[in-house]
Protein backbone atom coordinates (compact mmCIF):
# COMPACT_ATOMS: atom_id res chain seq x y z
CA UNK A 1 0.00 0.00 0.00
CA UNK A 2 1.58 3.44 -1.15
CA UNK A 3 1.90 5.68 2.11
CA UNK A 4 -0.15 8.96 1.86
CA UNK A 5 1.57 11.76 0.70
CA UNK A 6 1.97 14.78 3.27
CA UNK A 7 0.92 17.08 1.06
CA UNK A 8 -2.72 15.18 1.24
CA UNK A 9 -2.94 16.29 4.77
CA UNK A 10 -5.29 19.19 5.55
CA UNK A 11 -4.45 22.54 6.69
CA UNK A 12 -1.57 22.80 4.56
CA UNK A 13 -0.03 26.28 4.69
CA UNK A 14 2.31 27.90 1.21
CA UNK A 15 5.62 28.77 3.16
CA UNK A 16 7.14 31.66 2.76
CA UNK A 17 11.22 32.02 4.65
CA UNK A 18 12.37 34.79 4.93
CA UNK A 19 15.96 34.47 5.69
CA UNK A 20 17.35 30.89 4.37
CA UNK A 21 20.52 30.90 6.65
CA UNK A 22 21.24 28.17 8.20
CA UNK A 23 18.18 27.59 10.62
CA UNK A 24 15.71 28.78 7.79
CA UNK A 25 16.49 26.77 5.23
CA UNK A 26 16.50 23.40 7.10
CA UNK A 27 13.13 24.73 8.70
CA UNK A 28 11.55 25.44 5.58
CA UNK A 29 12.90 21.98 3.93
CA UNK A 30 11.32 20.38 7.51
CA UNK A 31 7.68 21.87 6.61
CA UNK A 32 7.80 21.39 3.04
CA UNK A 33 8.48 17.40 4.08
CA UNK A 34 5.54 17.87 6.14
CA UNK A 35 3.53 18.56 3.39
CA UNK A 36 3.34 22.62 3.52
CA UNK A 37 4.49 23.79 0.42
CA UNK A 38 7.10 26.41 0.18
CA UNK A 39 6.02 29.38 -2.25
CA UNK A 40 8.71 31.50 -2.18
CA UNK A 41 12.12 32.28 -0.40
CA UNK A 42 14.55 35.40 0.27
CA UNK A 43 17.97 35.16 0.14
CA UNK A 44 20.64 37.95 0.13
CA UNK A 45 24.25 36.09 0.15
CA UNK A 46 25.68 33.69 -2.06
CA UNK A 47 26.05 30.86 0.94
CA UNK A 48 22.08 31.66 1.51
CA UNK A 49 21.35 31.18 -1.84
CA UNK A 50 23.42 28.08 -2.28
CA UNK A 51 21.12 26.48 1.01
CA UNK A 52 17.82 27.48 -0.64
CA UNK A 53 19.18 25.71 -3.80
CA UNK A 54 20.04 22.79 -2.07
CA UNK A 55 17.32 22.22 0.52
CA UNK A 56 14.85 24.26 -1.39
CA UNK A 57 15.06 23.50 -5.09
CA UNK A 58 13.04 24.60 -7.05
CA UNK A 59 11.61 27.46 -5.06
CA UNK A 60 11.61 31.18 -6.29
CA UNK A 61 13.97 33.63 -4.47
CA UNK A 62 12.44 36.57 -4.53
CA UNK A 63 12.63 39.90 -2.43
CA UNK A 64 10.75 40.25 0.87
CA UNK A 65 7.92 42.04 0.18
CA UNK A 66 6.86 39.67 -2.54
CA UNK A 67 7.65 36.88 -0.22
CA UNK A 68 5.35 37.70 2.36
CA UNK A 69 2.33 38.75 -0.28
CA UNK A 70 2.92 34.89 -1.04
CA UNK A 71 2.59 32.99 2.11
CA UNK A 72 -0.03 31.89 4.18
CA UNK A 73 2.63 30.89 7.15
CA UNK A 74 5.92 33.48 6.74
CA UNK A 75 8.71 31.95 8.70
CA UNK A 76 11.36 34.81 9.75
CA UNK A 77 14.54 33.47 10.57
CA UNK A 78 17.06 36.44 10.34
CA UNK A 79 19.29 37.49 13.23
CA UNK A 80 17.89 38.27 16.43
CA UNK A 81 18.51 42.36 16.30
CA UNK A 82 17.30 42.67 12.53
CA UNK A 83 14.12 41.17 13.92
CA UNK A 84 12.12 44.18 15.00
CA UNK A 85 13.04 46.60 12.52
CA UNK A 86 11.78 43.75 9.66
CA UNK A 87 8.43 43.30 11.35
CA UNK A 88 7.90 46.89 11.35
CA UNK A 89 9.23 48.06 8.27
CA UNK A 90 7.06 45.11 6.36
CA UNK A 91 4.19 46.97 8.76
CA UNK A 92 4.86 50.60 7.10
CA UNK A 93 4.77 48.73 3.69
CA UNK A 94 1.32 47.37 4.57
CA UNK A 95 2.97 43.85 3.65
CA UNK A 96 1.23 41.84 6.97
CA UNK A 97 -2.08 40.13 5.86
CA UNK A 98 -4.86 39.37 7.93
CA UNK A 99 -4.90 35.60 9.17
CA UNK A 100 -1.70 35.07 7.75
CA UNK A 101 0.65 33.19 10.56
CA UNK A 102 3.99 34.74 11.41
CA UNK A 103 6.43 32.28 12.96
CA UNK A 104 9.91 34.00 14.07
CA UNK A 105 12.68 32.16 15.00
CA UNK A 106 14.50 33.70 17.82
CA UNK A 107 15.35 33.03 20.86
CA UNK A 108 15.45 36.03 22.92
CA UNK A 109 12.03 37.17 21.73
CA UNK A 110 8.57 36.55 22.62
CA UNK A 111 5.55 36.92 20.58
CA UNK A 112 6.03 41.08 21.53
CA UNK A 113 8.38 41.58 18.87
CA UNK A 114 5.62 41.23 16.35
CA UNK A 115 3.17 43.40 17.72
CA UNK A 116 3.12 45.76 14.48
CA UNK A 117 2.30 42.48 12.38
CA UNK A 118 -0.65 41.60 15.10
CA UNK A 119 -1.86 45.13 14.86
CA UNK A 120 -2.36 43.67 10.81
CA UNK A 121 -3.89 40.91 12.27
CA UNK A 122 -1.84 37.97 11.53
CA UNK A 123 -1.07 34.84 14.39
CA UNK A 124 1.95 35.29 16.09
CA UNK A 125 4.31 32.73 16.79
CA UNK A 126 7.63 32.62 18.40
CA UNK A 127 9.14 28.45 17.94
CA UNK A 128 12.94 28.79 19.36
CA UNK A 129 14.69 24.84 18.30
CA UNK A 130 17.29 24.49 20.89
CA UNK A 131 19.59 23.21 18.88
CA UNK A 132 22.44 24.14 16.50
CA UNK A 133 22.65 23.94 13.30
CA UNK A 134 24.59 23.25 10.14
CA UNK A 135 22.58 24.53 7.80
CA UNK A 136 22.79 20.98 5.85
CA UNK A 137 20.27 17.99 5.27
CA UNK A 138 22.17 16.44 8.82
CA UNK A 139 20.09 18.51 10.31
CA UNK A 140 16.87 17.22 9.40
CA UNK A 141 17.37 14.02 11.26
CA UNK A 142 18.72 15.86 14.40
CA UNK A 143 14.49 18.06 14.37
CA UNK A 144 13.54 14.60 15.56
CA UNK A 145 13.21 14.93 18.86
CA UNK A 146 14.36 18.67 19.68
CA UNK A 147 12.72 20.72 21.89
CA UNK A 148 11.35 23.83 20.27
CA UNK A 149 10.71 26.62 23.17
CA UNK A 150 6.89 28.08 22.13
CA UNK A 151 5.35 31.23 22.98
CA UNK A 152 2.04 32.39 22.27
CA UNK A 153 -1.38 33.54 22.77
CA UNK A 154 -3.22 31.42 24.25
CA UNK A 155 -6.23 30.91 21.82
CA UNK A 156 -3.50 29.83 19.33
CA UNK A 157 -0.80 28.53 20.69
CA UNK A 158 -2.08 24.62 19.81
CA UNK A 159 -0.75 25.83 16.41
CA UNK A 160 2.77 26.60 17.60
CA UNK A 161 2.60 23.50 19.02
CA UNK A 162 1.46 21.46 15.88
CA UNK A 163 3.98 22.99 13.68
CA UNK A 164 6.69 21.55 15.88
CA UNK A 165 5.36 18.02 16.16
CA UNK A 166 5.27 18.20 12.43
CA UNK A 167 8.88 18.17 11.90
CA UNK A 168 9.24 15.94 14.86
CA UNK A 169 10.36 18.35 17.44
CA UNK A 170 8.90 18.54 21.03
CA UNK A 171 7.23 21.53 21.80
CA UNK A 172 8.06 23.10 25.65
CA UNK A 173 5.43 25.97 25.99
CA UNK A 174 7.44 29.07 27.57
CA UNK A 175 5.78 32.63 28.70
CA UNK A 176 7.19 35.48 26.78
CA UNK A 177 8.86 36.99 30.41
CA UNK A 178 10.97 33.89 30.75
CA UNK A 179 12.24 34.19 27.17
CA UNK A 180 15.62 35.97 27.93
CA UNK A 181 16.47 33.55 31.08
CA UNK A 182 15.79 30.80 28.93
CA UNK A 183 18.16 31.78 25.77
CA UNK A 184 20.75 33.46 28.05
CA UNK A 185 21.01 29.66 29.38
CA UNK A 186 20.97 27.94 26.21
CA UNK A 187 23.70 29.78 24.90
CA UNK A 188 26.08 29.43 28.30
CA UNK A 189 25.63 25.91 27.64
CA UNK A 190 26.61 25.65 23.99
CA UNK A 191 28.54 28.62 23.22
CA UNK A 192 30.37 28.59 26.04
CA UNK A 193 31.21 24.88 25.84
CA UNK A 194 32.49 25.94 22.21
CA UNK A 195 34.97 28.60 23.94
CA UNK A 196 35.73 26.35 26.84
CA UNK A 197 36.73 23.11 23.77
CA UNK A 198 38.92 25.57 22.30
CA UNK A 199 40.64 26.82 24.94
CA UNK A 200 41.42 23.47 26.62
CA UNK A 201 42.41 22.87 23.19
CA UNK A 202 45.08 25.21 22.82
CA UNK A 203 46.47 24.76 25.84
CA UNK A 204 47.15 21.47 25.03
CA UNK A 205 48.53 22.10 22.04
CA UNK A 206 51.55 24.28 23.86
CA UNK A 207 51.69 21.26 25.66
CA UNK A 208 52.72 19.16 22.79
CA UNK A 209 49.61 17.56 22.06
CA UNK A 210 49.77 16.81 18.27
CA UNK A 211 45.87 16.51 17.85
CA UNK A 212 44.04 17.78 21.11
CA UNK A 213 40.61 17.00 19.37
CA UNK A 214 41.47 13.29 19.85
CA UNK A 215 42.63 13.44 22.84
CA UNK A 216 39.74 15.76 24.43
CA UNK A 217 36.69 13.97 21.95
CA UNK A 218 36.27 10.72 24.66
CA UNK A 219 36.90 12.91 27.76
CA UNK A 220 34.49 15.17 27.26
CA UNK A 221 31.79 13.16 25.14
CA UNK A 222 31.99 10.88 28.66
CA UNK A 223 31.77 14.42 31.30
CA UNK A 224 28.70 15.84 29.04
CA UNK A 225 27.19 12.51 28.90
CA UNK A 226 27.41 12.02 32.45
CA UNK A 227 26.14 15.56 33.35
CA UNK A 228 22.94 14.95 31.66
CA UNK A 229 22.38 11.89 32.47
CA UNK A 230 22.45 13.08 36.25
CA UNK A 231 20.58 16.33 35.25
CA UNK A 232 17.91 13.90 34.19
CA UNK A 233 17.54 12.10 37.75
CA UNK A 234 16.11 13.22 41.05
CA UNK A 235 18.33 15.51 43.60
CA UNK A 236 20.94 17.85 42.91
CA UNK A 237 21.51 17.43 39.39
CA UNK A 238 24.17 17.59 36.81
CA UNK A 239 26.93 18.94 39.22
CA UNK A 240 26.99 15.16 40.81
CA UNK A 241 28.60 14.23 37.55
CA UNK A 242 31.60 16.32 38.95
CA UNK A 243 34.93 14.69 38.70
CA UNK A 244 38.71 15.79 38.63
CA UNK A 245 40.34 17.82 41.81
CA UNK A 246 37.78 20.10 43.05
CA UNK A 247 35.56 16.71 43.71
CA UNK A 248 38.76 15.47 45.48
CA UNK A 249 39.29 18.55 47.18
CA UNK A 250 43.13 18.61 45.51
CA UNK A 251 43.55 22.35 46.59
CA UNK A 252 47.26 21.56 46.06
CA UNK A 253 46.53 20.54 42.06
CA UNK A 254 43.79 23.49 41.87
CA UNK A 255 46.91 25.93 43.15
CA UNK A 256 49.39 24.47 40.33
CA UNK A 257 47.11 24.51 37.76
CA UNK A 258 46.64 28.12 38.33
CA UNK A 259 50.50 28.31 38.09
CA UNK A 260 50.94 26.54 35.01
CA UNK A 261 48.09 28.29 33.02
CA UNK A 262 49.44 31.43 34.26
CA UNK A 263 52.85 30.47 33.02
CA UNK A 264 50.74 29.28 29.49
CA UNK A 265 49.13 32.83 29.36
CA UNK A 266 52.20 34.79 30.02
CA UNK A 267 53.97 33.25 26.79
CA UNK A 268 50.33 32.86 24.22
CA UNK A 269 48.88 36.24 25.34
CA UNK A 270 45.87 33.44 26.06
CA UNK A 271 44.70 35.02 29.62
CA UNK A 272 41.43 34.20 28.86
CA UNK A 273 42.03 30.44 29.63
CA UNK A 274 42.91 31.78 33.43
CA UNK A 275 40.17 33.98 33.77
CA UNK A 276 38.07 31.13 32.57
CA UNK A 277 39.24 28.20 34.53
CA UNK A 278 39.38 30.34 37.79
CA UNK A 279 36.44 31.37 37.12
CA UNK A 280 34.62 27.51 36.47
CA UNK A 281 36.65 26.23 39.61
CA UNK A 282 35.48 28.87 41.77
CA UNK A 283 31.63 27.68 40.65
CA UNK A 284 31.88 24.13 40.82
CA UNK A 285 33.61 24.65 44.30
CA UNK A 286 30.44 26.18 45.57
CA UNK A 287 28.48 24.06 43.84
CA UNK A 288 29.67 21.09 45.16
CA UNK A 289 29.92 22.60 48.57
CA UNK A 290 25.75 22.94 48.12
CA UNK A 291 25.12 19.40 46.56
CA UNK A 292 27.52 18.16 49.87
CA UNK A 293 30.06 16.52 47.52
CA UNK A 294 32.98 18.66 49.54
CA UNK A 295 33.56 19.76 53.23
CA UNK A 296 33.52 23.17 53.41
CA UNK A 297 37.19 23.04 55.09
CA UNK A 298 37.58 21.67 51.75
CA UNK A 299 35.88 24.11 49.91
CA UNK A 300 37.84 27.00 51.69
CA UNK A 301 40.98 25.02 51.33
CA UNK A 302 40.12 24.85 47.24
CA UNK A 303 39.12 28.62 47.39
CA UNK A 304 42.13 30.08 48.87
CA UNK A 305 44.11 27.66 45.81
CA UNK A 306 41.72 29.57 43.60
CA UNK A 307 42.42 32.96 44.38
CA UNK A 308 46.44 32.94 44.70
CA UNK A 309 48.17 35.32 42.91
CA UNK A 310 44.89 35.57 40.86
CA UNK A 311 45.64 39.11 40.04
CA UNK A 312 49.26 38.88 39.10
CA UNK A 313 47.95 38.09 35.25
CA UNK A 314 46.08 41.49 33.97
CA UNK A 315 43.88 41.36 31.07
CA UNK A 316 44.02 44.57 28.82
CA UNK A 317 40.75 45.60 28.54
CA UNK A 318 40.89 47.16 25.54
CA UNK A 319 41.65 50.82 24.11
CA UNK A 320 40.47 54.11 25.96
CA UNK A 321 36.97 54.93 25.55
CA UNK A 322 37.60 58.21 24.02
CA UNK A 323 39.42 56.60 21.87
CA UNK A 324 38.07 56.01 17.80
CA UNK A 325 37.95 52.50 17.16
Amino acid sequence: MTPPDPADRPGRLGVGVVGTGRVGAVLGSALRAAGHPVVAVSAISEASRERASTLLPGIPVLDIPEVVRRSELVLLTVPDDALPDLVRGLADLGAWQVGQIVVHTSGRFGVDVLAPARAAGVIPLALHPAMTFTGTSLDLSRLVGCSFAVTAPGPVLPIGQALVVEIGGEPVVLAEEARGLYHAALAHGANHLVVLVAQAAQALAAAGVADPGRMLTPLLEAALDGALRAESTDGPGAITALTGPVRRGDAGTVREHGVALTTFAASTGAVDVVAGYRALARSATGRALAAGLISSAAAQELLDGINEDAGTLQVDDGPDPQEDV
